[in-house]
This record gives structure tokens, sequence and C-alpha cells, in this order.
């Protein structure tokens, strides 16, 4: 097992457990649909980056439910207001030829006793868009991530939790080569006091999910100096099936 049962507990309470509330309480969110520019976020945020100037497209290939127009101002900081962020997704109008899908109920990259339920995600949405990319970045459990997937085809697939590894598939791209992120596999030596083998493990930061974000396609924490035209995007839930779920056990 790649990260511990307390590790998942902890990731799926901080990250993911907002979903967990049930659905029925009241958003009280105050939304507004005056254009403006893009609005920073990214820290303690997970999102997608989806290289298509259609948002609506976007929402309907995602099944979102309950949208209601707001701007960046707005859409940004309802989904970081712990008082109603439950559920709550933001997407953006298009910058710079990209839709952005932010927010804490989006699936979370998780190992086993969890279903992975953001791989089949980003399969299903690469079907439709060019490239779909995916970043998490929270801190106070030292869990970072980010993956993409190119005309269809997965290309890379990274989440680091406090005990480890939890996904790495592909090969680490230029941008992660350039930040100099080891993970290399030193193997023990039975009965020998100091050396158990396991992996040297070189942490990423917050930081490095932004740069890999800047060489992908955008870093959210440099929005607010683009120069773009002012643009209304989407408030929506998260749709139910997103949800953390334990896997069946199979005798």
């Amino acid at each position: 097992m790649l990260i511990s049962v307390f590790a998942l507990v902890i990731l799926t309470t901080v990250i993911a457990g907002t979903v967990l509330v049930p659905r029925f309480l009241t958003h009280h969110v105050r939304l507004a649909n005056a254009p403006d520019q893009p609005r920073a976020f990214g820290r303690d945020m997970a999102w997608l980056a989806i290289q298509t100037d259609d948002s609506d497209a976007v929402a309907a290939a995602l099944g979102l439910t309950g949208l209601r127009p707001a701007n960046w101002d707005s859409g940004i900081g309802a989904i970081y207001d712990p008082e109603v962020s439950d559920g709550l997704l933001f997407i953006s109008p298009p910058v710079r030829g990209w839709t952005i899908v932010a927010g804490e109920a989006l699936p979370v990259p998780a190992g086993s006793p969890f279903i992975d339920k953001m791989t089949p995600l980003l399969k299903h949405l690469g079907k439709q868009f060019r490239s779909v990319q995916y970043f998490a970045s929270f801190p106070i459990i030292d869990f970072y991530a980010w993956a993409r997937v190119d005309k269809g085809r997965p290309k890379r697939a990274f989440a680091i939790g406090e005990a480890g590894i939890i996904w790495d598939l592909g090969k680490p791209t230029s941008e992660e080569r350039r930040l100099g992120l080891s993970y290399v596999e030193v193997r023990g030596i039975t009965e020998r006091h100091g050396d158990v083998g396991g992996q040297l493990l070189l942490h990423p930061t917050e930081e490095n999910v932004f740069a890999v974000a800047a060489g992908w396609s955008l870093n959210p924490m440099t929005l607010e100096g683009f120069k773009h035209p002012r643009g209304v995007g989407w408030i929506a839930d998260a749709p139910r099936s997103w949800r953390p779920e334990r896997a069946r056990r199979v005798a």
C-alpha cells in the first residue's frame, strides 16, 4: 500500500470531506455576473486546465448541473469560502485558449483502498479536447499532483502524499526534469543496521506544482498579470459520483 490508511483518512477529510456532507445543505453563494479580468488562485486547491475556448462544452463534458453565471472574482471567492464551497466548482471563461475548472470537489487521486476516479475522468475528457491537465496542491497534508492527457493519450500522471507516491505513470516531462525532482529507488541490504531500502524522495512543493503548470499550460497564480478580455464563467455543482468511494473487496 503506497499510502497509509491514516494518511488517506486525512487526505479525504481535508480535500474531499466537504463533498461527503449531505447535499441537501443550501448554498448561500453571492455570485456576480459582471465580466471581469482573470483572478489568481492555486494555493490549497485542485484544478483542471482544458485546451478549449468553449467553456460550455467543458461543463457539458463534465456532466455538471446547477450552473449559475459567475465572474472570476465571485467564482474564485466561492470555491475558497469554507462556508459555501461544499461541492462547488468554478468553470472559468476561456483564457489564452484554456478553460479552467477549479474546486476541492474534483476527484482525488488515491491509492488502495479507494477507487481512482480521476484517471477515468481525464481519459473521458481527453477524447473530446486536445489537452486535459490536472493539478493539485494541498501543503497541509503534503499532497501534490499533476497529470496530462494529450490527443486522447495519457502522457504523465504523478501524485504524492505524506506516505509516499500515489501516482507515477509515464516518463517525467522536461518541465519536471528542470525542477530537479528525483525519485530514486534505494535497494536495502538484508540485516544491515541503518539500511532498510525503499525510495529516496525529493518531495515536491507547491511552487513545483505551479512551475509544472506554467510549463504545460497556465500558472494560475499569474493570471492577474494577463491582459485578457473580460469574461464570465460558471459556478456549478460537482457530480455526486465524484465522491470518494472505497473499493469493494473481492473474496
